[in-house]
């Protein structure tokens, strides 16, 4: 049955309420339905696209009535590009709906007693909050279906962001509401410029062509780093692109290019070459400064990020005897920041270079009271470690979107430290863990924090404390 549903048009679906990833949620003869692309009080047809025994997926094909919560998207690329989802639902609506969705979380997985879910901390900037974008050069533009059965010879070259679900279709990006500064115009002259010289643009299929990536990061420093990923080595036209973005952005304070004849983008394990300023640009948050180099993390919106790691230290509630540990800690950024609070901060990472970035911004803020390991998580926190440290009074951590490895949740049970502060970007793994931590912690604050408005992501904190 659920196979002949496929590609079926359910008539008159009304819309009830946001589900998981964005997606909507209606029922039509007993069944779920998820629908893409609407908004709770939408009244559609829906064509299904995937279909099973206890529920349906789908997207909309005719609207017969617009929820009194649409408001107009802002971007021309919405609908297409699958970067900014919700654009067509107003913000506080969003920010209701990320609340609700911590607190639908933790009741159908963590199944644990939670007070009262805070009122989300919203974002101030709603556009231009990134501070670091990719975007990648193809030979493969997407075509609209209007363009398409025009039967013109449009250009195929693209700059702009991997269409949903098409590893080698690009949408050539006009402009970008996400990132501020000079984004826009370095993207968009580049561009022009690449398109002057005749330069080729990365094949994906054939894995071919000079010009594959671009990235910029900014900064709320006024620092701008732009990184071109070249496919080819051609020194010569390689020294054409970054003396033309040189001299056209004086802007720029640190200009690399790494050339990448590998089968994906990322470059962690190739050579970056600063091409002009400095290999690294800089970040400030109260007082503190962080040096974030081409292969550096840090939380892609720096204004929220600042408000995210307040409401960690203010669960942590620091005296300035306590042993913390930071686990997670990427490049030290929550460590430094709770350092001068604290006796000693151990932060813990996987990434190696990332410690040694976390070192770095340790020395460079005068902090004396930080360690930093570089390791497999559930590795490195063993026995041995314990017995060569002092026993944590806070433990910080901040997974990934995986979550924690159960072996680590069961260490935190084993160091039984007096405070958990648990820094998520993904509720439902994080419920997962407070399922298991629930063995000796109760709930005392759960604090959703908005990062990333126009989309369905959510960052949520929670303060475990050991029972009693």
């Amino acid at each position: 049955m659920s196979r002949k549903m496929k590609n079926k048009v359910v008539t008159n679906l009304t819309i009830e309420r946001i589900a998981s990833e964005g997606k909507c949620v209606g029922h039509h003869d007993g069944k779920v339905v998820f629908v893409t692309g609407v908004a709770p009080g939408d009244v559609v047809d829906v064509r299904i696209t995937k279909g099973k025994s206890s529920f349906m997926e789908g997207e909309p094909v005719h609207f017969h009535q617009y929820s009194k919560d649409r408001i107009e998207p802002f971007c021309p690329h919405f609908g297409t590009c699958g970067g900014c989802k919700w654009q067509h639902i107003n913000y506080d609506l969003q920010k209701n709906y990320k609340r609700q969705q911590v607190l639908d979380q933790f009741q159908r997985i963590a199944k644990v007693e939670i007070p009262e879910v805070l009122p989300i901390l919203g974002s101030e900037k709603t556009r231009y909050y990134r501070n670091k974008l990719d975007f990648t050069f193809s030979n493969k533009k997407w075509l609209t279906l209007e363009q398409i059965r025009s039967e013109e010879d449009f250009d195929r070259n693209a700059l702009g962001f991997h269409i949903p679900k098409m590893f080698d279709k690009i949408i050539d990006i006009d402009h970008c509401y996400l990132q501020g500064g000079i984004s826009n115009e370095v993207r968009n002259e580049l561009r022009a410029f690449a398109l002057e010289k005749n330069y080729s643009f990365y094949d994906i299929r054939n894995q071919v062509g000079l010009l594959r990536n671009l990235i910029i990061r900014t900064t709320t420093t006024n620092q701008t780093m732009v990184i071109v990923q070249f496919g080819e080595s051609d020194p010569e036209r390689i020294q054409e692109v970054m003396e033309f973005l040189k001299n056209r952005f004086p802007e720029i304070t640190s200009l690399l290019y790494v050339i990448n004849t590998k089968g994906n983008e990322t470059f962690h394990d190739l050579e970056l070459i600063t091409s002009s300023g400095l290999p690294y640009i800089e970040e400030e948050m109260e007082g503190l400064k962080f040096q974030i180099g081409p292969k550096s993390f840090y939380q892609t919106n720096s204004e929220q990020a600042y408000e995210l790691y307040k409401v960690a230290r203010d669960f942590a509630d620091l005296k300035g005897d306590e042993i913390v540990y930071d686990l997670y800690t990427g490049t030290g950024t929550i460590a430094n920041f709770l350092a001068k609070q604290a006796k000693q901060v151990i932060g813990v990472e996987y990434v190696a270079a990332a410690i040694e970035d976390a070192k770095v911004n340790s020395q460079i803020n005068g902090i004396e009271n930080t360690l930093f390991y570089a390791g497999d998580m559930k590795d490195i926190l063993n026995e041995d470690f314990i017995q060569n440290h002092a026993a944590p009074d806070v433990i910080i951590t901040d997974p990934p979107r995986a979550g924690m490895d159960e072996k680590v949740v069961q260490m935190l049970l084993r160091l039984a430290a007096p405070k958990v502060v648990y820094v998520s970007c993904n509720p439902a793994t994080q419920a997962r863990d407070l399922a298991l931590l629930g063995e000796k912690y109760q709930v005392q604050k759960v604090q959703p924090v908005d990062m990333f408005p126009q989309t369905y992501h959510v960052e949520n904190v929670v303060l475990l404390t050991l029972k009693k």
